[in-house]
């Protein structure tokens, strides 16, 4: 659009004409999709002339922080409520968050527990509504309004997540906003839970909610309703989690409307404020003590969920004075018919919680611990993707991506002269769960997921292992559920939970904590079934820290053709708790023993079938020669490894049957290594001439720059290749037409297939 301000034929029209003509654009306006103004921006707001007459009115620090304090247990009283009383698996184990927002839509306090993701995430349906809303005459903002959304492209992570916003009036001024989100899972996308990873488009993922209004006079309006419960496979959730989102938002607001009765809304307002830009210059002020440096660092994705294949995060970070950047240019280009995508504010929300859980925890929640901190990437990349390409596992890359963060921060920590934490080696990054759909025993129809994606293990710090199966990346408050209490809902047990998955690993000085073993199998439905939408089946999505090593490969594992539950009813002698015992020794006659990669797509299970994932390990830190040999001896104590394992990596001599270390080997062992590390090497002249390849290798599909050249992307193969600012599609074939052309090749080598034409 021409700039109305620019002379029209000569005459630089009035500003009753600009005024006219903006109106006539607006009334005309056939179609508001997401607004690029305000989805690229996760700085502040500036100040109002109404904040900035509240700041000079009110600046006692004692007062802000009493309603700072008061406001902050507001937000944790609703994200209980949500907790306690929501319907969504997501609920009950903590996916959850509240939060306090300016005017303006900035987040300025938010629950202490929860998802600090949507820390930077959340701020822009509420942009969005001030922006197109609040002077619409169809639709306003009045007290007693509440408003839904769940689209990703207009500020979420992906779209299982819901949020309830709500405005706050006082004396028909509105002061401030309220939210409530929720990891809800079921949105009727093609798949049951709410992750679709079969999606090839934005219409396969379900709901796609533009933020609208759903509530008036605090009553959530039935017609709204009646429509979304239509969208989804569990009406009852979609009604149950809109009331409690709504009813926490009014709780906070009943702790807002203390606060002005007893300070007024210019103590309110003041402390909104005050607080957001008090965070702000503390963040700039830390990062100004960092070293002037850059870091360069990258992690591989090793598969789409729909095909293998090596897809690479890639990521510099840079600090020059008060100045952070995340450049994440030279990362894979958007798949187009893929759902790994994600959206840039997604990406800026984990980094968010890089910061706000990892490195400075004792910052207040909300939105400016991340608004000075720059992000760069490429357009339609794979952390920046268009609002046409699918993003229902826009996980995949959010969570590459905060591990990308993580591991180059952690850099510059080691550095610093004064550390709000520890030096943290990456914490795991995948939800290593089983996501589940179908009839259940009771006749409902549901679909969700499991709480285990919240037992991740955390990545070992400069003084100590790693905790075991800790807390997932993106909630390090939340909890992995009752699986007792979950079996009374659904059709299947989880015969092994919980378990440490022996020899599953990240060695190192400390080492990474480790994840437990999932067994689940159906036992009370014939329409139910499973998925599993994650990766590191081949190639591990972490990396280690100073010497430490990423995590194993943690494969899905299946064992079809057997009921299980007759074998624990009959011959449970021949049942074994660890996949690694069923795998290898195969105890079930006639069964089938089969390992995927775990981007299993919707599949129904057979009752008694065994579907066997572990959660993931830590990172580990340091050189793993130096590690106690005391803690090596623990560790298989404990059975979180096996004697060959620990000997073989550890290089500790120890008696077999008293597991007594024996010093003198030990250190003789270590020091052999160490020669022999030393005769392996070579001058690294040497070897970057054999390590640097010119190109990827043309034996499997790559995405993304290759080397330095962050200008130049391969889109899956060496001889395919496009500037990284000139956007192209990026279509997979589908799997099942690959393995069918493969599968005819083989039969017309063989002299089977004939010619069709022929």
């Amino acid at each position: 659009m021409s700039d109305l301000n620019q002379p029209i034929r000569g005459k630089t029209p009035s500003a009753d004409e600009v005024a006219l003509i903006n109106k006539f654009l607006n009334d005309t306006t056939l179609f508001l999709g997401p607004d690029p103004e305000i989805m690229q921006n996760h700085d502040l707001m500036p100040r109002t002339p109404e904040e900035d007459a509240a700041v000079r009115q009110v600046n006692d620090a004692h007062v802000i922080a009493k309603i700072r304090d008061r406001l902050q247990a507001g937000c944790d009283e609703g994200y209980e409520m949500v907790e306690q009383m929501g319907a969504a698996p997501g609920a009950k184990w903590g996916d959850v968050i509240t939060g306090v927002y300016s005017a303006s839509g900035d987040l300025a306090i938010a629950s202490a527990g929860g998802v600090l993701i949507f820390s930077a995430l959340v701020h822009h349906p509420i942009k969005f509504i001030i922006k197109n809303w609040i002077n619409d005459p169809t639709v306003g903002v009045r007290e007693g309004d509440g408003f839904i959304h769940n689209d990703s492209r207009y500020g979420n992570v992906h779209n299982t997540d819901q949020s309830m916003i709500v405005p706050i009036f006082h004396e028909g001024k509105l002061v401030c906003w309220v939210a409530s989100t929720v990891h809800e899972g079921e949105n009727g996308a093609i798949e049951p839970g709410g992750m679709p990873s079969m999606a090839e488009s934005p219409s396969d993922e379900g709901l796609k909610m533009s933020p609208f209004k759903v509530v008036e006079n605090y009553q959530i309006k039935r017609d709204v309703l009646t429509f979304l419960q239509n969208s989804v496979r569990e009406p009852k959730l979609q009604y149950e989690d809109m009331k409690v989102k709504l009813f926490a938002c009014l709780r906070i607001k009943q702790r807002i409307e203390e606060t002005l009765n007893t300070d007024g809304p210019q103590a309110l307002v003041s402390t909104l404020r005050t607080t957001m830009e008090n965070v702000r210059a503390e963040v700039k002020r830390r990062i100004s003590e960092w070293p002037d440096m850059t870091v360069r660092t990258y992690i591989i994705q090793d598969s789409t969920l729909r095909e293998n294949c090596l897809v690479k995060i890639n990521c510099k970070l840079t600090k020059t004075g008060d100045r952070l950047i995340f450049d994440f240019r030279g990362s894979s280009p958007e798949f187009t018919n893929r759902a790994t995508n994600t959206i840039v504010a997604g990406l800026k929300g984990m980094l968010a919680q890089v910061f706000l859980c990892y490195v400075w925890p004792d910052l207040p929640r909300g939105q400016a611990a991340f608004a000075p901190i720059e992000v760069i990437t490429d357009p339609h990349s794979i952390v920046n993707c268009s609002y046409d390409a699918p993003n229902s596992q826009s996980l995949m890359s959010i969570f590459t991506g905060f591990t990308a963060g993580q591991h180059a921060v952690a850099k510059f920590l080691y550095s610093c002269p004064e550390k709000y934490t520890k030096v943290h080696a990456p914490t795991f990054n995948m939800i290593n769960t089983f996501i589940w759909g179908g009839v259940s025993q009771h006749g409902e129809t549901l679909g969700n997921l499991c709480a285990d994606l919240n037992g991740m293990g955390a990545g070992a710090t400069v003084d100590r292992d790693g905790e075991h199966a800790l807390a997932p990346i993106f909630a390090t408050m939340a909890d992995i559920g009752e699986q007792e209490l979950n079996e009374e809902e659904v059709p299947f047990l989880q015969l092994v939970s919980k378990k440490m998955t022996r020899d599953a690993i990240a060695p190192g000085k400390y080492r990474g904590g480790q994840g437990y073993t999932m067994m689940v199998a159906t036992k009370d439905s014939e329409q139910w079934g499973f998925m599993t939408v994650c990766q590191g089946a081949k190639f591990p999505p972490i990396q280690g820290l100073f010497g430490g090593y990423a995590c194993g490969a943690y494969p899905l594992c299946k064992i079809e053709g057997v009921d299980v539950y007759d074998v624990l009813l009959n011959e449970p002698h021949k049942f074994k708790h660890s996949i690694e015992e069923l795998m290898n020794e195969r105890p079930f006659e006639g069964a089938r023993y089969t390992t995927h990669h775990m981007g299993m797509g919707f599949e129904i299970s057979k009752r008694g079938d065994l579907f066997m994932i572990s959660q993931g390990a830590g990172a580990g830190y340091g050189d793993l020669l130096e590690r106690d040999p005391a803690g090596v001896i623990k560790d298989i104590e404990d059975g979180l490894m096996s004697p060959g394992v620990a000997e073989r990596l550890y290089k500790v001599k120890f008696d077999p049957v008293t597991l007594a270390v024996n010093q003198e080997a030990t250190q003789a062992a270590r020091d052999a290594e160490r020669k022999a590390r030393i005769a392996r090497s070579v001058p690294f002249k040497e070897f970057v001439k054999t390590w640097n390849q010119p190109k990827p290798p043309s034996n499997m599909q790559y995405f993304g720059c290759w080397g330095d050249d962050v200008d130049t992307l391969y889109v899956g193969s060496p001889d395919i290749t496009r500037k990284a600012n000139e956007p192209k599609p990026n279509y997979m074939r589908h799997p099942k037409d690959v393995r069918i052309e493969a599968l005819e090749a083989r039969l017309a080598a063989a002299g089977v297939l004939q010619d069709e034409k022929q």
